[in-house]
């Protein structure tokens, strides 16, 4: 499949496009023709060869084209001539927190900067501070996106590696005799950002496995060749690294390779002091050298008088004394979810209808899916009023009158205003079942602003969820000040549940933020997608993975629960409180 490599070059041209100023549709539909073919189950190359590209709703005469000049040539025309005129290395500039388009558009043509060193060198100078529109507080803020983005280099996100690796290992499934496949590294581990990919196999062929390899449709460059390792570069400057095991060594070395470092030392100094010895060839007794086991991965765990330990939980976080004592819990899966509480339709800024969102979510087995628009103290995402509520509410009767595949549930994303209230009145909350609430606006106020905005909001008997709750954006802006204990504190005494927002770039409570939410302050979470199209409610899988990271049981999450017993524990805050 290369319909990563094709989204990518999609998404090229869309920024480039913006960067020259072409008409805003224009460039949201390459923007969405490269999240389709990215998220598409069928690899774009079939879809070209059969002339199905335009059945993809979105994807017209000119843009199937394209597709197809690409995959046929390895170029598009009306991209090189693009770059005659938006240079691509501005491409990189606008991945700097607090840079976009605009800004890129106008430092490249009032100053010539194409890159990170040009800017910083123009910011020492004070250069941007004379340019129309911008000022000290645009320079500093610029500086400071330049700092965050050298931290990220060379980490992407796992929304963007997961399914990179996942097609690697479909192609080789298809492309050689597998005897067992499997992910490692910090992927494995479901972690929020990742460097290079790892992938361990075992094999019946290891020289065709590694040729097949090599010569995937998204290498850009062969750093390493053997028979059992091979690296390769992708287009995207992703690094990936298979590695080929013998069979009955293949747990000990998904093991090993999967970590963490700090995992691996610690369990490897339990086992020294039980008279074992571990490696990625297995486990060994010390007095004798006998191999113990090594064939699986529950070998290593079990000869050491263990639980197996979920690959989300090696980050030594007590996992191993946990798992001696037979108490690790169960971790909540993608299964146990019976809903999605936070999803955009085209009343805001989603791009689909109520009804295909709903269908989408009825095809995943959901009971239930909240309806979460924007409201309109946010009008850049075209929140909805009050009037626009009553009306979007007809539409969600209709469908709950005449389907009885599955509950949509009438909800709005609400937006904390700069003084904490709510931007709609509570006669239009009262009547809605789901009310989540955010900081869209005013991220960069200092910590007491920030406290007393989220304060007020927790305390609104009508608000239930806060959606993302940092407010992080991974690799482009840090938490908001908000002191983290005082929002754990509030949530706890309002009875408000936080949310673990599932996009790749949010991932907001994190992990350690959220594990340390439940088990102190006994607070629940809700694990939603905040999808604004049908692909995204597959971004589930991301935040139970968060989930599984901060040691959380289906019973620590509500849409986990059946639709009666989930508003019968919302509603327990608005009684207890207007009461």
């Amino acid at each position: 499949m290369r319909n990563i490599e094709v989204a990518q070059i999609l998404r090229e041209i869309g920024i480039l496009l913006e960067i020259k100023g072409e008409n805003r549709f224009r460039v949201l539909a390459y923007q969405e023709a490269a999240r389709k073919i990215e998220n598409w189950p069928e690899a774009v190359e079939t879809l070209a060869e059969e002339g199905k590209l335009r059945e993809i709703s979105g994807i017209g005469e000119g843009l199937s084209t394209k597709i197809e000049e690409y995959l046929r040539t390895g170029k598009i025309d009306f991209l090189e001539e693009l770059t005659k005129e938006i240079p691509r290395e501005l491409i990189r500039l606008t991945e700097i927190p607090g840079v976009g388009p605009k800004i890129v558009r106008q430092i490249y043509s009032e100053l010539g900067i194409v890159n990170i060193e040009q800017l910083e060198q123009a910011i020492q100078e004070h250069l941007l501070q004379n340019l129309p529109g911008l000022g000290i507080k645009s320079e500093e803020k610029i500086r400071k996106g330049i700092d965050i983005i050298k931290k990220s280099t060379g980490r992407m996100l796992l929304g963007d590696a997961l399914p990179l690796a996942e097609e690697v290992v479909i192609f080789l499934r298809e492309n050689t005799q597998i005897k067992k496949i499997s992910t490692a590294g910090s992927l494995r581990r479901m972690k929020e950002t990742i460097g290079d990919i790892d992938i361990l196999a075992s094999t019946v062929d290891a020289n065709r496995m590694m040729e097949a390899f090599i010569n995937l449709p998204m290498v850009k460059q062969i750093i390493a060749h053997g028979t059992t390792k091979s690296s390769i570069l992708t287009y995207e400057g992703v690094q990936i690294d298979l590695r080929v095991v013998d069979n009955q060594s293949f747990g000990a070395a998904l093991q090993y390779f999967t970590g963490s470092k700090e995992h691996n030392v610690k369990l490897r100094e339990y086992a020294l002091k039980k008279g074992y010895k571990i490696n990625e060839y297995g486990i060994y007794r010390i007095d004798d050298g006998e191999r113990r086991g090594g064939e699986k991965e529950e070998d290593i765990y079990q000869i050491l008088g263990m639980e197996w330990i979920p690959p989300e939980m090696r980050e030594d976080q007590g996992e191993i004394e946990a798992a001696l004592q037979k108490r690790l819990p169960i971790l909540v899966d993608v299964k146990d979810i019976q809903g999605d509480l936070h999803v955009h339709s085209d009343w805001s800024d989603g791009l689909v209808s109520i009804e295909e969102m709903a269908k989408a979510a009825a095809q995943k087995g959901y009971q239930y899916i909240a309806i979460c628009d924007h409201s309109q103290g946010l009008a850049v995402a075209s929140g909805l009023t009050p009037e626009q509520i009553q009306q979007r509410k007809k539409e969600i009767i209709h469908w709950n009158n005449n389907h009885a595949e599955i509950f949509v549930l009438e909800g709005i994303e609400a937006n904390i205003l700069s003084d904490g209230t709510i931007d709609l009145p509570d006669e239009v909350l009262v009547q809605l079942p789901i009310v989540v609430a955010g900081i869209h606006t005013g991220l960069g106020q200092a910590t007491e602003k920030i406290n007393q905005r989220l304060e007020k909001a927790f305390k609104n008997p009508y608000v239930q969820i806060i959606s993302h709750p940092t407010g992080r954006l991974i690799n482009k802006r840090d938490a908001t000040q908000g002191d983290l204990a005082l929002l754990f504190k509030y949530a706890q005494q309002t009875t408000t549940a936080l949310e673990m927002n599932a996009q790749p770039e949010r991932l907001d409570l994190k992990d350690i933020d959220a594990r340390q939410a439940s088990e102190k302050y006994q607070i629940k979470l809700v694990v939603s997608t905040d999808s604004h199209d049908t692909l995204s409610l597959n971004l589930m899988r991301l935040g139970v993975a968060q989930a599984r990271r901060a040691w959380l049981t289906k019973n620590d999450i509500l849409n986990t629960y059946d639709k009666d017993q989930l508003l019968q524990t919302l509603h327990k805050k608005r009684d207890r409180l207007i009461i």
